[in-house]
């Protein structure tokens, strides 16, 4: 048994949590049982840097747990870049380096991984209790893994299987052109280059929570269709007249697929099935290069809130409407995310690992 510390380190909130591991009986099981000691979440803006957060963190596990903690390994998941163990958070003035924080937290080895990447590990942790399956498909054992989330922003990643064990890559194909296939896709396509001044438009424009909203801006003022739900109508003017603030008081993403499950928005309802239509289309991308038989997970913070619209078969049409390749596309299984704490579960993985 050991006991690891995971954090995941966010622009709002942190989650820090103390797990004992059972490492694996045998090299074909490379993922470690976990036994969560004790978790606590702070708001990240409330501290001036990581350190005092985990110092207080570890003095409070002690209270509860009876003893102090001596965590022997320790990997945080940061909602940011990534690069030679080093990170800056620029919302929170914050910069993150292992062999910094090695020295003052005292623990050894500490390490730091992108929050997608933490995702990754994640999926090998999770329980079918944590999955609904939207699509069986013909599982392979040591076949590609991957991974998609659309969230704040679109991440993607992937698995590869070497020697005893998943490897895991990140990406960034969220940043991959937008490609329309109706009509309405391509006035969409148009629509965002005109209100952005941009040249190109990156798949993540359309598939995340802005894009949500940037869906139903267009289908408000290029289609004419009005919005029946004043709450929604309310939230996204007052967005847009937040536009350039560093802080939004609101969230209109949330508010239209919140009208759009309940039905009570046409406007709304429309803009879902767009964004959902166009989300399964880029997931069937993803499984074309990767031909993902270990399976394609559907990560990030929308997809469990919308499962409903996952569900009715919208996203499977268009994650399988590839053509020649569709018969391919169709053993692919497909799993949606319902557990909110993957990248936990990532991160004590990874910890492990180290």
């Amino acid at each position: 048994m050991a006991v690891l510390l995971a954090g995941d380190i966010g622009g709002t909130k942190t989650i820090l949590r103390l797990v004992k591991v059972q490492l694996p009986p045998t090299a074909q099981q490379s993922v470690p049982l976990q036994q969560t000691l004790y978790e606590d979440r702070y708001p990240s803006r409330d501290f001036p840097d990581l350190v005092p957060m985990v110092q207080q963190f570890l003095e409070t596990a002690a209270q509860k747990l009876g003893h102090r903690p001596e965590p022997e390994k320790v990997c945080f998941a940061i909602a940011g870049p990534v690069a030679n163990q080093t990170s800056k958070l620029t919302n929170l003035g914050w910069f993150l380096e292992t062999d910094r924080l090695q020295e003052e937290l005292h623990i050894a080895p500490i390490g730091l991984i992108n929050d997608f990447a933490a995702v990754g590990y994640g999926v090998l942790g999770l329980t079918p209790a944590d999955l609904e399956t939207l699509q069986p498909g013909n599982p392979q054992s040591d076949a590609p893994i991957a991974i998609i989330g659309a969230g704040t922003g679109l991440g993607q990643g992937f698995l590869i299987h070497h020697a005893d064990r998943y490897a895991v890559y990140a990406s960034e194909g969220g940043h991959a052109d937008f490609a329309p296939r109706s009509e309405r896709e391509f006035q969409l396509l148009n629509y965002l280059r005109e209100k952005y001044d941009i040249q190109r438009v990156s798949v993540e424009r359309v598939v995340s929570g802005q894009g949500i909203t940037a869906i139903y801006q267009f289908l408000r003022d290029n289609q004419r269709v009005t919005s029946q739900c004043p709450n929604v109508a309310q939230a996204v003017k007052t967005w847009e007249q937040e536009i350039g603030r560093r802080e939004k008081t609101v969230e209109p993403s949330a508010e239209i697929s919140k009208a759009a499950l309940e039905r009570r928005d046409r406007l709304s309802e429309q803009t879902l099935q767009l964004f959902v239509e166009a989300y399964g289309a880029e997931a069937g991308n993803l499984a074309l290069k990767l031909l993902p038989y270990g399976g394609l997970f559907v990560a990030g913070g929308i997809a469990a809130k919308i499962l409903p619209l996952l569900q009715n078969g919208t996203f499977l049409q268009a994650f399988t409407a590839k053509g020649r390749m569709r018969p391919l596309i169709e053993r692919v299984p497909v799993h949606v995310v319902l557990n909110p704490q993957v990248g936990l579960i990532g991160a004590a993985i990874c910890a492990a690992r180290l």
